[in-house]
C-alpha cells in the first residue's frame, strides 16, 4: 500500500502491536525509493520500542489503580499513535488521550489509525508544536494526569512544559535515547542537556538515568514542585524515567535532597555516592590516594518504588503482551534493586583490570555471601551486581573466585 505525502511516495503496512492494529511506514519498501535516508522517514515509528510501550501500558494501569478514578493522558510527540491507541484499548480507566505531532504527515496517518481501531470516541489529535501543545495545557482545569514523551534523542527540551500540564500527583514519563553523552562519551554534552557531568564507567547506564531523573527534579524545583520516581528502567539504546509530581516547595526542597555527586577512582575502582547537603572534601580516593573523577549532579535517590513495581507486577501478569516473562524478571530486578545502594559491579570489568581470569559469577556472589555481604541483581548489566561491600572487597572476593 501506499500514499501521497509532500513530494514522495510513502509506502505503508499493517502492523500489530498488543492491542492496536495500525498503519506504520514500510521501511524495507522505502530503502528503495530515491534519495532514502532514514532521518528522512515522514512518520516516526520504532519496532524496537514495543517493550517500551508495553511496560508503559502495564505503569499506566498501576497508576490507574492507585487513583481509582478515570484518566486524561497525553502524549505530545505522538508519531503514528501506536502508544496512545494502546493506551486507549488497553488501559481501563482511561477517560481521554489526547495525542499530538507537528508533522502533518503523522497527522493523517494517526487519524487514519484511530478510525480502524474504533477510538475516536476517547482519542482526540491535535497538529502543534508539542511544546504549544504542552502549554495551552498549563491551566489547572486543562492538565493532564499522565504525560508520555517519547522522542528521538533527548526529552529536555519538553520538560519545563510537561510540568507545567501535569496535575498534582501526575505522572510524567521521560525516554532519553542519546546514551553518548549521558553514558559518558561526550561529558560536557551532557551537562550542556541534562545539567551534569557524565562518567564512561561499567555503570554509565546507572548514572545516565541519574542524571536525567537528576534533570527533572531540578526543572520541577524550579515551579515548586518535587518529584518521586515510581519506576524505570534502560534497554540497550535508552533510559527510562517515570515521576510523579508532588506541589509545593518543601516537597521540591525534599527532592532536592536526593541529589548529588558519584565519585569514582578508576585506579582501584573504589566509588562513593554523596549528596550535596553533605558538602565534603572528595578530591582524592580514601583507599589508593588517586585523584578521582565525578559524574553529577544527579539523582542519588531511589530509581524505583517497590509498591509500585508489584503492582506492574500484578499487571503483567493479567496482561498478555507477548513479552510478559521478560518483563515480570525486568520489574523483579528493579523491584530488589530499588533499595539497594547506587552503582554496581561487573565481574568481567574487575577481572580485565586485575588482568586475570573471569571466576564463574556465582562464586563470587557466593564468597560475598559467606562474608555477610549482602547482594542484589541489577537489571542494568546481566553480570551486574549491587552490594555493601567495598570496592577492594569485591576485587578479594573475584580473587578467591578463581581457587
Amino acid at each position: 500500500m501506499s500514499e501521497n505525502f509532500g513530494q514522495c511516495l510513502f509506502p505503508f503496512k499493517k502492523s500489530v502491536e498488543g492491542a492496536a492494529e495500525f498503519f506504520v511506514p514500510d521501511f524495507s519498501r522505502m530503502k528503495t525509493l530515491k534519495n532514502y535516508a532514514p532521518s528522512k522517514i515522514p512518520v516516526f515509528y520504532n519496532p524496537f520500542m514495543k517493550l517500551n510501550r508495553d511496560i508503559a501500558v502495564l505503569v499506566l494501569q498501576a497508576y490507574q489503580r492507585i487513583m481509582k478514578r478515570n484518566l486524561v493522558v497525553s502524549e505530545p510527540l505522538a508519531g503514528c499513535g501506536v502508544r496512545g491507541i494502546r493506551f486507549a484499548k488497553e488501559v481501563s480507566g482511561i477517560s481521554e488521550v489526547n495525542l499530538n505531532d507537528i508533522n502533518p504527515e503523522a497527522f493523517k496517518l494517526i487519524k487514519r489509525n484511530i478510525e480502524i481501531n474504533g477510538v475516536e470516541d476517547t482519542v482526540f489529535l491535535t497538529n502543534k508544536d508539542a511544546n504549544l501543545f504542552l502549554s495551552q495545557h498549563d491551566a489547572p482545569h486543562k492538565r493532564f494526569d499522565y504525560i508520555d514523551i517519547d522522542p528521538f534523542g533527548t526529552p529536555v527540551h519538553f520538560l519545563d512544559s510537561a510540568i507545567r500540564a501535569l496535575k498534582n500527583k501526575g505522572v510524567l514519563a521521560l525516554t532519553a535515547t542519546d546514551l553518548a553523552p549521558l553514558c559518558g562519551v561526550y561529558p560536557t554534552a551532557a551537562l550542556r542537556k541534562y545539567g551534569g557531568f557524565s562518567l564512561r564507567t561499567e555503570y554509565s547506564q546507572e548514572i545516565a538515568l541519574r542524571l536525567l531523573a537528576g534533570c527533572i527534579a531540578f526543572a520541577a524545583a524550579k515551579h515548586d514542585i518535587g518529584v518521586n520516581i515510581i519506576f524505570s528502567h534502560k534497554n540497550n539504546h535508552y533510559v527510562r524515567v517515570y515521576v510523579q509530581i508532588n506541589q509545593g516547595a518543601k516537597k521540591a526542597n525534599q527532592s532536592l535532597k536526593n541529589i548529588g555527586f558519584i565519585y569514582h577512582c578508576f585506579k582501584c575502582l573504589n566509588r562513593k555516592a554523596v549528596f550535596l547537603t553533605q558538602s565534603p572534601d572528595v578530591a582524592e580516593c580514601d583507599v589508593c590516594g588517586s585523584t578521582l573523577r565525578f559524574a553529577g549532579p544527579l539523582w542519588l535517590g531511589k530509581i524505583a518504588d517497590k509498591d509500585f513495581c508489584e503492582l506492574i507486577e500484578i499487571e503483567a501478569c493479567q496482561k498478555r503482551t507477548g513479552d510478559e516473562n521478560r518483563i515480570r524478571k525486568i520489574v523483579r530486578l528493579i523491584r530488589d534493586e530499588s533499595d539497594a545502594p547506587p552503582t554496581y559491579f561487573v565481574v568481567d570489568y574487575i577481572c580485565d583490570k586485575l588482568g586475570i581470569p573471569i571466576p564463574p559469577l556465582t562464586k563470587v556472589i557466593s564468597q560475598l555471601r559467606q562474608n555477610n555481604y549482602k547482594i542484589w541483581f541489577t537489571h542494568f548489566h546481566n553480570r551486574g551486581f549491587r552490594t555493601d561491600a567495598t570496592a577492594r572487597t569485591v576485587m578479594e572476593m573475584v580473587r578467591k573466585a578463581l581457587h
